[in-house]
């Protein structure tokens, strides 16, 4: 398995439709479907983290008085 805090977002949302895939199907031992939830929830966590990190970069995007994008600013933090 990967290590989760080095996944990019698409293959961490692949993995977790994965796992949450296998736990619906519930034809997983006890132990395998609390080691495949806890796994999911650190999926969760890293996916909710890239998204936060997509907001702030788009949130600090400035734009020219044309329009177009001219570069980013610090946002308050």
């Amino acid at each position: 398995m990967s290590n989760v805090d080095e996944m990019s977002f698409e293959d961490a949302i692949k993995e977790l439709e994965t796992v949450v895939g296998q736990l619906e199907r519930g034809d997983v031992a006890l132990d395998e479907s609390i080691a495949l939830y806890e796994r999911g929830a650190a999926l969760k966590a890293r996916c909710e983290a890239k998204l936060k990190e997509a907001e702030e970069k788009v949130a600090k995007i400035t734009f020219a008085e044309g329009g177009e994008p001219k570069g980013t600013a610090p946002l308050d933090g």
